[in-house]
């Protein structure tokens, strides 16, 4: 029973959170649009000191006590910092009130149906771990494509430091021709630059948005370069050349270890098919599983199992390159 009315107190907070926080956002955009507006319509430094400020706020929740307590943890700007790379306009708190309405919808469904704490607790944690699993995705996806359109930036800034352009300029000519999100990552890193911030910062801060190893290695040739000297635009060109081999290398990769990681799937996924269709045909038999002593633990073992198989196979078909 104080299992089902925790569970009731989060569903609720969580229902009449989630609409609070989208009217505050709504009201804080127009207000900052406002703000802006009027600040661009006067020239007094008051006016200019308040746009400085409007573009440091970052804030980690509109709701006032929840983004002091996110301030207070580590977890906060490694939430952000997830989001900013995924390209979600998400804020860290708004990620965790999502999460919660994620948990305690189902985990209040799965106990008020069977009855049974730990299953409702799994159920729970399986669910709010979605929105996690979806900026993930994002993360990765954004990166596959910053992956495959690097190679075409290297070439135009080749093309652009043969025909006579710097190094600037031709990063420059990058973040304007170029799709995102290899144009937006190496605008900002333009904008830092051209800012007063030195390149090698520029270029590492571009790396703690993207971290990925084909960057590092542009990063690195550039640094060199600029260090000891001699032709940029062979060694960008050679770094291009490297990039698609190790790209050709790592798609090669990937469809000879395709047997593999569909064999992980099926493995992981075929025990939770198998369950639920055998509780659909008979309820009265699969039920044991929650109700008794022994079937709880041979749950757990079937998770553990699952999950340890699974990373086995996952660690077996992955290959760092």
């Amino acid at each position: 029973m104080p299992i089902a009315m925790i569970l009731i107190f989060v569903g609720v907070f969580t229902v009449i959170a989630v609409p609070i926080i989208a009217i505050g956002s709504t009201r804080k955009t127009k207000q900052v649009l406002a703000t802006l507006d009027s600040a661009l319509a006067t020239e007094s430094p008051s006016a200019r000191e308040q746009i400085v400020n409007l573009r440091k706020d970052a804030a980690l929740s509109s709701i006032p006590w929840l983004n002091a307590k996110l301030l207070r943890f580590q977890l906060a700007p490694y939430l952000h910092g997830l989001m900013k790379q995924a390209n979600v306009s998400w804020s860290a708190g708004r990620l965790l009130v999502v999460s919660a309405a994620c948990f305690a919808i189902p985990a209040f469904g799965v106990y008020n149906q069977f009855g049974t704490t730990w299953g409702a607790l799994g159920a729970g944690l399986l669910v709010a771990m979605a929105p996690f699993g979806w900026i993930i995705f994002m993360r990765n996806r954004r990166f596959d494509l910053f992956q495959q359109g690097l190679p075409e930036a290297l070439d135009l800034m080749v093309s652009a430091l043969r025909a006579g352009h710097s190094l600037i300029a031709a990063m420059g000519l990058v973040a304007r021709e170029c799709a995102d999100p290899v144009g937006g990552e190496f605008r900002a890193c333009f904008d830092e630059q051209n800012y007063g911030l030195e390149l090698k910062a520029a270029l590492d801060n571009m790396l703690l948005r993207v971290p990925l190893q084909d960057l590092k290695i542009t990063c690195t040739a550039i640094m060199i370069q600029k260090e000891s000297g001699g032709n940029l635009a062979e060694v960008l060109d050679k770094t291009a050349h490297v990039i698609r081999e190790r790209f050709r290398l790592k798609r090669e990769v990937k469809v000879h270890t395709a047997q593999g990681r569909l064999t992980g799937w099926i493995l992981s996924l075929l025990p939770v098919a198998l369950g639920t269709a055998l509780y659909f045909v008979n309820p009265g038999m699969m039920s044991i599983l929650w109700h008794k002593p022994i079937g709880i633990k041979l749950i757990w073992t079937a998770i553990g199992m699952t999950i340890l198989g699974g990373l086995v196979i996952r660690h077996i078909v992955n290959l760092d390159m």
